[in-house]
């Protein structure tokens, strides 16, 4: 093949790959396909192969097109940049907290603009329970702890349920404590941990332990915009505490030759729960200590509030009375005597009539102590 030939058959190459190419790059700019759904083409089309119109944006799971750039949403209507709702609670909108929960004993009880009895009562005022005797570590040459319940159905306790509102505050014993905890007069102690005083709780504490959390609920306006969330306290039943546990020690003085009992500890009982609000076993209803109050540290608290008294509204003796001189009906269920596993009675005395009657047994032995001791 000669020069000239060759170069002619170069340059005609030359021109065939200029050409090919031209045309793919025209090709690939005014063919290429979308990506298309399963069943249809042309754009982002939906599930059902309708095509999507606009630009950029995906069209519903039923073929509705979107528009303006956003995903609509799964029935095909269009979304229109609108924000969605959210169940967040937004960050600018104010919380106000709820005084009033309806609850007698977290509410302030209004107090009476006259005086609201025939004769001025101010010796509730200045009372002051008397000291108690001390006794000398060395004197004390017999001492048992018991462990009682109190329950508030029984007729003889029935003043720990008076539901009446007085100047100082709802009368039920349960509010009473309540009332003295959340104005810092007397600290509780967890009792979820131990019975001797050792976690002191804070009010709070206390408040969320008989309620619950607080609950959180959002206010609207006429647009249906969110202007405030409200924080209140959930309600409660005061009369569903109706147990509490005493915890008591028994001492012989040598040195006056007396057998003197001190309360050391009340604990109101709470029915244990499940969360749809039944009891954990139906049949045998499970309670357990809220807090621990030092009965000590509430003796002067106790002392200026009245215990009702159905026979005489104008004799009734205060709640440190009540409890000193023993105007309460109890049983037993735990002691120290006989019980080096530190068991409850009721968890190797299954039959509740003979724990009944193994608690009168413990009095008896107590009494019987005291009085082996003198000579006929």
């Amino acid at each position: 093949m000669t020069l000239i030939q060759r170069s002619g058959f170069i340059l005609v190459l030359l021109s065939f790959i200029c050409s090919a190419q031209l045309s793919a790059q025209k090709k690939k700019k005014t063919t290429t396909p979308a990506t298309s759904s399963g069943y249809g083409t042309g754009g982002t089309s939906s599930g059902y192969g309708a095509p999507a119109s606009g630009t950029g944006g995906a069209a519903s799971g039923y073929g509705t097109p979107a528009t303006g750039g956003a995903a609509s949403s799964g029935y095909g209507s269009t979304n229109n940049n609108q924000p969605q709702p959210t169940n967040q609670p937004k960050i600018n909108v104010p919380y106000e907290v709820v005084k009033s929960s309806g609850n007698p004993a977290l509410d302030s009880v209004k107090v009476s603009q006259r005086n609201d009895a025939s004769v001025e009562r101010n010796l509730v005022k200045d009372r002051q329970p008397l000291s108690y005797e001390h006794i000398r570590e060395e004197d004390a040459i017999y001492r048992q702890k018991i462990w009682r319940e109190i329950d508030a159905r029984e007729k003889i306790n029935l003043a720990f349920r008076y539901a009446n509102d007085e100047d100082n505050g709802n009368q039920r014993f349960i509010a009473i404590l309540i009332k003295a905890i959340r104005d810092r007069e007397v600290t509780a102690f967890d009792a979820s941990i131990d019975d001797r005083f050792t976690t002191p709780l804070t009010p709070d504490q206390v408040i969320e332990k008989i309620t619950g959390k607080p609950d959180t609920s959002a206010v609207y306006d006429a647009e249906g915009n969110i202007t405030k969330y409200k924080v209140s306290n959930r309600a409660f039943e005061l009369d569903s505490i109706y147990l509490f546990k005493v915890k008591e020690e028994w001492v012989f003085d040598k040195e006056s030759s007396r057998l003197f009992v001190r309360i050391l500890g009340i604990a109101p009982m709470q029915r244990l729960k499940r969360s749809d609000g039944e009891d954990l076993d139906p049949g045998n209803p499970i309670f357990a200590p809220m807090f621990w109050v030092y009965y000590p540290d509430c003796r002067g608290i106790l002392s200026k509030f009245d215990a009702y008294n159905g026979k005489n509204y104008g004799g009734r003796m205060s709640w440190e009375e009540l409890f000193e001189n023993r105007f309460f009906s109890s049983y037993i269920t735990k002691t120290t005597m006989d019980n080096p596993f530190n068991r409850q009675l009721k968890e190797y005395i299954k039959d509740p009539l003979y724990r009944l009657l193994e608690g009168e047994n413990i009095k008896e032995k107590i009494f019987n102590y005291e009085q082996d001791l003198w000579s006929y």
